[in-house]
């Protein structure tokens, strides 16, 4: 199944994505000893799980492109189709916000327990402060970051929810429970059923 490897690609790169911005960014500003800046935080977290799901939901639905009547399989991709919707709509929800915030205070967020000074610090202020971490570029590179994730993440929900309207179509079940994709699904894993076989058959030489 194509969405399946496209889900496991974004869940990849969505992945990845979330854990430069832990590493680089959330880590620093996110330390008990520091204020925590909660949003953040999670909606990270939310993301980072929300490509490991999305991994495991495009594992799940080529296992299932391979093997469409077993049952355990179809309820298999129902349910984790399903959680990884949920996800990755709280991912995108949670990143927007987190976009907006620092928008709207210029990165301030970011700078949280670096201002040693009587005036506000943000991210764009020409003031300087004394950080624990390189405070050079911290804004744009969050945000060329989370952006990516946000896109990334609505792609996630729109694989998660078409795997599992297949997984309805599957198990007959209203409102997908017409014939046409289930019958699409079969002769697909009847073509790669038999160019498997043809893969597999030795050459004649006598032909």
């Amino acid at each position: 199944m194509k969405k399946g490897l496209t889900l496991i690609l974004v869940g990849h790169i969505n992945f990845i994505l979330g854990a430069i911005v832990h590493g680089n960014v959330l880590r620093h500003i996110s330390r008990p000893s520091q204020h925590i800046t909660t949003e953040y935080t999670v909606a990270n977290i939310i993301s980072v799980t929300s490509g490991l799901l999305s991994i495991a939901s495009g594992i799940i639905a080529i296992v299932v492109s391979r093997n469409i009547h077993v049952l355990k399989l179809q309820i298999g991709l129902l349910i984790v189709s399903f959680l990884n919707a949920l996800l990755s709509v709280a991912c995108c929800t949670g990143l927007l916000l987190a976009i907006g915030i620092t928008v709207a205070q210029s990165g301030q967020g970011l700078m949280l327990g670096c201002n040693d000074t009587q005036v506000p610090i943000n991210a764009r202020s020409p003031v300087s402060a004394q950080c624990p971490f390189d405070t050079t570029r911290i804004y744009d590179t969050t945000l060329s970051l989370w952006v990516p994730c946000a896109i990334l993440s609505a792609v996630e929900v729109g694989l998660s929810l078409w795997c599992f309207i297949v997984g309805l179509a599957l198990r007959g079940l209203a409102p997908c429970g017409n014939s046409y994709i289930k019958e699409q699904l079969e002769e697909e894993a009847e073509r790669s059923a038999h160019s498997q076989r043809l893969m597999g058959q030795p050459l004649n030489p006598d032909a």
